[in-house]
């Protein structure tokens, strides 16, 4: 007894303490990020590129606030740094996922030029590309371009970043074939086999991952936050970042883009676009596969280091997705009981903030409308 009241001290100060450094040192930064962003968006003079620009900062502010978290594991004198980067690159991938989205003749093709531009923003040695090539729009007054730029310079800064950059590199490799091969099979009536063989091809050995589990660890971004953190440690071991690279690639992004999938099951039947987690033969089949991905997951924070700050930054990402307005369908429920189970305590204190700030949210919203 003394020993679990011992831990959950632990814990509840843990929380206290990545929570102080979020909210009074990096979410300010946050929304200078955005602020600048969103202005820079809005000098765009194509009205389609405009409208996409505008549209994912707005919808996907969520991603923003979420990605820059992982600079509450990086030195104060370096967390400006992470925050730079992290927004820069999220805000590029929300940007050219929704590119990718639109009416190609060659949608593979387009998807993957788009997607070239992460590789860009991670790469020092990258030179101009023209990301548009297979698109209907492409005067963008320089926007994609800054925002690699914006990204390069903030990491270069960091001291250890020459030491991730292979495996950022290796990650983002990951991201570019997934997105460009599931556009494609969004558009040619979810015809998902080209997606399935790759996917099926770099299913790390032991993991009895199914095609789409590995695939959506692809997809996620969290493993290259994760790195960018890394990268600010004035001193980092080789087998530190081995064993981060393993447990963000594949479970803790597996969990990541398959809860993402979870709550848009919906929208993307609506829409026709590919479901991951429609590929699950039953809801109980995918609570059970996605519960024990994420039992996997937040077994994998102990083996990094900051382990406690990324067991919270998982079951904050993790309570993030439980707690939308799409996990609270029927056909949810099931997976969402099974991913905090395996969250544990650590989800608690999250679940918590953010069913407070989506109240405040909804409250401010209906004040709002009345007036």
């Amino acid at each position: 007894m003394a020993g679990h009241s011992c831990s959950r001290v632990a814990l509840v100060s843990a929380f206290i303490g990545a929570a102080a450094r979020y909210w009074f040192g990096v979410f300010p930064q946050i929304r200078r990020e955005i602020r600048r962003w969103r202005r820079r968006a809005g000098e765009i003079s194509d009205p389609l590129l405009r409208h996409h620009a505008l549209s994912t900062q707005r919808a996907e502010r969520g991603n923003l606030e979420g990605a820059a978290a992982f600079a509450v594991l990086a030195p104060r004198a370096y967390r400006a740094d992470v925050v730079r980067a992290t927004v820069a690159f999220q805000v590029a991938y929300d940007y050219v996922d929704s590119l990718s989205e639109q009416p190609s003749v060659d949608p593979v093709a387009n998807g993957y030029q788009l997607h070239l531009a992460l590789l860009a923003a991670l790469d020092p040695s990258a030179g101009r590309c023209d990301y548009y090539r297979h698109s209907d729009a492409s005067h963008d007054g320089g926007y994609l371009e800054s925002l690699t730029v914006a990204c390069r310079e903030a990491l270069v800064a960091l001291p250890s970043y020459d030491s991730v950059l292979d495996a950022a590199l290796r990650a983002v490799r990951r991201m570019v074939v997934y997105q460009s091969l599931n556009h494609g099979a969004r558009i040619n009536t979810n015809d998902t086999r080209a997606l399935a063989s790759w996917a099926a091809s770099v299913t790390p050995a032991d993991t009895d991952l199914r095609w789409w589990e590995t695939a959506a660890g692809t997809a996620s971004s969290l493993n290259v936050f994760a790195l960018f953190a890394a990268a600010a440690q004035p001193s980092l071991l080789a087998s530190d970042m081995g064993a981060m690279e393993i447990a963000y690639f594949p479970w803790i992004g597996a969990l990541h883009v398959l809860l993402d999938s979870l709550v848009d099951h919906a929208a993307d039947a609506h829409s026709g676009h590919h479901s991951l987690v429609e590929h699950y033969a039953s809801t109980q089949e995918a609570a059970a596969r996605i519960g024990a991905i994420a039992a996997r997951a937040m077994c994998a924070t102990a083996t990094v280091p900051q382990a406690s700050q990324h067991a919270l930054i998982l079951a904050a990402m993790a309570s993030f997705y439980i707690s939308a307005p799409g996990a609270q369908a029927s056909g949810a429920k099931p997976v969402t009981r099974r991913v905090m189970e395996a969250m544990g305590a650590h989800a608690r204190p999250t679940m918590a903030v953010l069913r407070a700030r989506r109240e405040a949210k909804r409250l401010l919203a209906g004040a709002r409308s009345r007036r």
